[in-house]
């Protein structure tokens, strides 16, 4: 059992009827904006946490500690309906339902992104790298 099969099968119950397929291709797609360096990547979004007054809930999630939880209505402050439309054109998941499904997904994918409690740039093509590969491996 790979690691994020546990996560998968959140998603599953946050996106109940959605085949499970496009939560991966939704855990994909977030990998892939959180690499993204010419869009901000983890650093941008860690930014608009802060920007949005949620600074502290991201920064939970790259700590080392506890991370706290967030909403779908906390999500789609932060991303923006244009960025959750995005990732639903994607995966072929709702809007909402991607929100929701990101109250998962976000907080697990940066805590694993940043295990020594910081963002590090060196190392963050690496760890999505070994995420995507636990991602695609078969139960």
């Amino acid at each position: 059992m790979g690691l994020l099969d546990d996560l998968m099968g959140q998603m599953a119950g946050a996106a109940a009827g959605t085949p499970a397929s496009n939560h991966a291709d939704l855990a994909h797609a977030v990998l892939d904006m959180l690499g993204n360096q010419q869009a901000g990547g983890l650093g941008g979004l860690a930014q608009a946490f802060e920007q949005k007054g949620l600074g502290s809930i991201m920064s939970s999630w790259i700590g080392t500690g506890a991370n706290q939880g967030i909403s779908a209505d906390q999500i789609t402050h932060v991303l923006g309906g244009a960025q959750l439309q995005q990732l639903s054109q994607r995966t072929g998941i709702p809007p909402a339902v991607v929100a929701t499904a990101l109250t998962t997904l976000l907080p697990t994918l940066v805590d694993k992104l940043t295990p020594n409690g910081s963002i590090q740039h060196s190392l963050l093509a690496d760890g999505i790298a070994l995420l995507r590969t636990q991602l695609t491996q078969p139960a």
